[in-house]
């Protein structure tokens, strides 16, 4: 296999959800420029829309669709339009994601607001992957990546709920390896802090500066940063690779301590 086809993903349809925006559309326009059909699965329907015109200006394939993946319905109903729209699905990246990161205090949150990254980071990603996988099985090609995080391996306060979903999403994928192999791969990438529209909303230049002063390479990250480790994942280059968590942190830990 020549260095081409190792990132090659012509005739491959990859469904990414919360693909609209930040590492989500980052990883459509990455997807979408090494060949793949993207379904770009996201709340924001309107962006979702946006980001399919501008891949399909630039010569790539790409179907915009709206998802809510706390809802089981449009779960299914996004794999059934794929395979009416595509007939097969070869990728998919479980990008969707939340929690209160840095505002769960046990002392202030519900158990129902402890519950909610499980249902939106976990369980969705797991539904997903079991809707997809006999598809992929048909296709005879798989590669489920989830979106795991560093949060998954720091310790800090009030983030309880959200650093225990993203850690589950690791155990989760190395089991799943298991369950879906040969055939389909599952891995997981882990972005440390990544310059997105969440993190404008709370960073200065102190807290930048806090935050690199234990990386290597001295910048925050960027959304085509972890798209490249999606790629990785999706593309036949990989094809030994399974139950893997990769992360995409500039060498180092960006928190306040």
């Amino acid at each position: 296999m020549n260095s081409t086809e190792l990132f090659d993903l012509n005739g491959k349809v990859a469904i990414v959800t919360g693909g609209a925006n930040g590492i989500g559309a980052a990883s459509c326009r990455m997807l979408a420029e090494h060949g793949a059909t993207v379904v770009i699965a996201d709340l924001k329907l309107a962006d979702a829309q946006a980001l399919a015109d501008q891949i399909t200006a630039q010569g790539g394939k790409a179907l915009a669709a709206g998802c809510n993946v706390l809802k089981d319905d449009d779960l299914v109903a996004l794999v059934n339009r794929t395979m009416a729209e595509f007939s097969a699905i070869h990728i998919l990246v479980n990008n969707a994601g939340g929690g209160g990161a840095g505002k769960e205090s046990p002392f202030e949150i519900t158990l129902e607001q402890f519950e909610r990254p499980f249902q939106i980071n976990v369980f969705s990603a797991w539904r997903l992957a079991q809707l997809c996988a006999p598809h992929m099985q048909e296709a005879g090609y798989g590669s489920i990546i989830n979106m795991s995080s560093m949060s998954s391996l720091n310790k800090s306060p009030a983030i309880s709920g959200y650093a225990a979903s993203k850690a589950a999403i690791n155990h989760m994928t190395a089991n799943l390896a298991h369950d879906y192999g040969p055939i389909i791969r599952i891995n997981a990438v882990g972005p440390g802090a990544v310059r997105t529209g969440a993190l404008a909303t709370v960073l200065t230049p102190e807290i930048e500066q806090r935050m690199l002063a234990h990386t290597p390479i001295k910048r925050l990250g960027e959304p085509e940063d972890i798209a490249g480790a999606v790629l990785y994942f999706a593309a036949p280059v990989s094809q030994w690779v399974s139950g893997q968590v990769l992360f995409v942190n500039g060498g180092g830990v960006q928190t306040l301590d």
